[in-house]
């Protein structure tokens, strides 16, 4: 999978923040969520999203190995990590978070769960892996005769 923000289509509305912090930490807090958006301003109405890109460079920097490659995605692995976050502050994308209620940091793990439920498709997964929920849901519609 891999992930591409397309900027020009977000509201800002903050829907994949919501989702990502429901699906790894059971809450609807967007301060634990693995992608961010923030708003350029002063220009109204154009927003940043923050996404990793999965380069590695955090797993370059960390001192004990904790982050590995699995598959197309890098993961940490909270039983080695010591919580220096050398990896937050030199991650180039700005997309390793922490909290400070966590002992270890968090990235995304390319679960889709942005891509699904963006109702702008200002996320999206350039492989097709990950499909926007709502395709499933005009679908039915549609084989239902709605």
């Amino acid at each position: 999978m891999k992930l591409e923000a397309k900027e020009d289509r977000c509201s800002g509305c903050r829907t994949c923040e919501l989702v990502c912090s429901m699906r790894h930490f059971s809450q609807p807090n967007p301060k634990r969520s693995a992608v961010r958006v923030s708003g350029a301003f002063p220009a109204p109405g154009k927003y940043s999203i923050i996404l990793c890109d999965q380069c590695g460079a955090c797993a370059e920097v960390c001192p004990v190995e904790a982050i590995r490659k699995v598959g197309d995605r890098w993961e940490i692995d909270p039983d080695l990590c010591t919580g220096c976050l050398l990896c937050v502050e030199e991650c180039p994308e700005k997309a390793m978070f922490s909290h400070p209620a966590d002992a270890v940091p968090w990235k995304c793990v390319l679960c889709g769960e942005c891509v699904a439920y963006c109702p702008r498709q200002a996320i999206v997964d350039e492989d097709g892996e990950a499909v926007w929920a709502g395709v499933a849901a005009k679908k039915r519609a549609r084989s239902s005769g709605r």
